[in-house]
């Protein structure tokens, strides 16, 4: 039998979680468990919020449009996220959405938005983000939301980037065919790391000498 109760739906709250901890659900949280995935009174919800782990709780249904959680007993410790900050050139909305969802699957501990020369998205909406990684935690067992950090020019991004932070820059026109090859001989460095993807139509041949000019950049 699995250790992990992979049936049970995963809710992201605010409150802190604690033994007998009790705390209302928002009409979007009650309409997704009560009319979408038709749980009753007395039903198990796994309940995180970035800090206290995971608990087991329970459902009180009090009439039709008002429930609450009831916390029972913590499943899982508190995990603290990577020191993994992704770097990344705005996308339109669709395809950012997929973006953070398998950044947030990959671990990242922070997302920020880097626009580049060649950046084609002129805008970014932070709290879409924000809930789209709250999404991708509870559907894959996650228990840190990554920070969304504010969006910021290309220079600022490199110029904040600290000297012993390993950069992965996934360059399009590296020699490199290997990147496992390219990243073994990093594999002893400390854990802090960074990787920055740029715009669909790449990075100029500035940004690309910017960017491997950075001590640690792969």
């Amino acid at each position: 039998m699995a250790l992990y109760d992979f049936d049970a739906p995963r809710l992201f709250v605010e409150a802190t979680l604690s033994p007998g901890g009790r705390f209302g659900l928002d009409r979007n949280q009650l309409n997704y468990l009560v009319n979408v995935l038709r749980l009753r009174m007395g039903d198990t919800v796994l309940v995180f919020n970035g800090r206290d782990g995971e608990w087991r709780a329970e459902l009180r249904i009090e009439g039709r449009r008002q429930a609450e959680l009831v916390c029972r007993d913590r499943v899982r410790e508190q995990t603290q996220p990577l020191d993994f900050l992704y770097l990344f050139a705005p996308l339109k909305h669709a395809r950012l959405d997929y973006m953070v969802q398998k950044a947030v699957e990959m671990g990242a501990g922070a997302l920020q938005p880097v626009y580049t020369q060649r950046t084609q998205s002129s805008r970014v909406n932070l709290e879409r983000m924000r809930a789209n990684a709250i999404e991708a935690a509870e559907q894959c067992g996650v228990l840190a939301i990554p920070e969304i950090r504010p969006d910021v020019p290309f220079t600022a991004a490199v110029e904040s980037l600290e000297p012993d932070r390993l950069v992965v820059f996934c360059d399009e026109d590296t020699p490199v065919a290997n990147p496992i090859e390219a990243l073994s001989a990093h594999r002893n460095r400390k854990a802090k790391v960074a990787v920055m993807v740029g715009p669909e139509g790449g990075f100029t041949a500035e940004e690309r000498a910017r960017v491997a000019a950075c001590e640690g950049c792969v």
